[in-house]
């Protein structure tokens, strides 16, 4: 999907995601002292909004402009800066403490460019956090893109870095209780990606 599809998408729903931060990032980041941080495709920004509410000086980037006006609205008077740009093509102006992608669902030479933005972003000693529905989903799980050339591993995300001087914190797939919401029915399980690195010095 394209920025106008996703300002379309964005434009016809109160809200596409919660308001509340991604269980994963919340449970990763919750406890690394507060610095800048960069969410790159962060739609309407749910994890920059929680991530500003810890103290973090946030810039949210995402390509459509629905989402940020959303998420602007949403921020209140949060430390968040609101920037248009492509997370593939988007050039950092500073040293950040924390680079978030969480979904970015994209294939393989777009999702390493945007990878490689957001590590490109850090300061040495910055944590890079990335989750993704994981390439088992599409036969072992549940929800997420049903394209498989938008899905990825961890190990596919390392490849991504390779090259770069990285401490490996986790690399794994990652379980995820989804509530189906059809009365008696059970949850079911989702497979998430969960790459979380440091840049080394």
């Amino acid at each position: 999907m394209d920025a106008k599809a996703w300002d379309e998408r964005y434009a016809a729903n109160e809200l596409v995601w919660s308001v509340t931060p991604n269980q994963f990032v919340a449970a990763e980041l919750a406890a690394l002292p507060p610095g800048r941080a960069v969410d790159l495709a962060a739609g309407e920004g749910r994890n920059a909004i929680w991530l500003a509410g810890l103290g973090w000086e946030v810039t949210a980037v995402d390509f459509s402009r629905v989402a940020l006006d959303k998420g602007r609205r949403l921020a209140g008077d949060a430390d968040v800066t609101w920037v248009c740009a492509d997370a593939t093509t988007w050039e950092a102006d500073a040293a950040y403490d924390l680079a978030v992608l969480a979904y970015l669902q994209l294939p393989a030479d777009e999702r390493r460019a945007a990878v490689r933005r957001a590590f490109a972003a850090l300061r040495p000693g910055g944590t890079f956090l990335l989750v993704a529905h994981d390439t088992t989903n599409l036969t072992e799980g549940t929800g997420g893109p049903q394209d498989a050339s938008v899905l990825m591993t961890a190990r596919d995300v390392l490849g991504d870095l390779a090259g770069e001087a990285v401490e490996v914190v986790r690399a794994e797939r990652v379980p995820r209780t989804v509530d189906e919401g059809h009365g008696d029915e059970p949850a079911r399980t989702a497979w998430d990606c969960l790459v979380r690195l440091v840049r080394a010095a």
